[in-house]
């Protein structure tokens, strides 16, 4: 799978909005807040890798049998789908290392 070059400047002026909201100390969901019930909790800068690394975590739990490798393989590519429409603020490189990875067919281990 590749990624239109068309939707590049899409995904690039979502992130340099997002980066000047930041620089004017904007208050942003899910980038400077927590997420749900925790919108209104602020979250400093320093925490901001922890808060996102902790979403991806807290999706990786569920019950029931775990997707297998081809559904796991579309849900990524689900995902990649809807950054590449720019509106998620998302680095380029988020939406390159995931279709990198849909691409080599193996999936990622996370570590703890």
């Amino acid at each position: 799978m590749a990624l239109s070059p068309a939707a590049v400047p899409r995904i690039m002026a979502s992130r340099e909005y997002i980066e000047q909201l930041l620089a004017q100390g904007a208050v942003v969901y899910g980038v400077t807040t927590g997420f749900g019930k925790f919108a209104d909790v602020p979250v400093a800068g320093s925490e901001a890798l922890a808060l996102q690394r902790n979403l991806v975590f807290s999706h990786c739990c569920g019950v029931g049998e775990p997707l297998g490798p081809e559904e796991t393989r579309a849900m990524m590519l689900l995902r990649a789908n809807v950054l590449a429409k720019g509106y998620s603020g998302a680095r380029l490189t988020v939406l390159e290392t995931l279709l990198a990875v849909v691409n080599a067919g193996v999936l990622p281990v996370i570590p703890s």
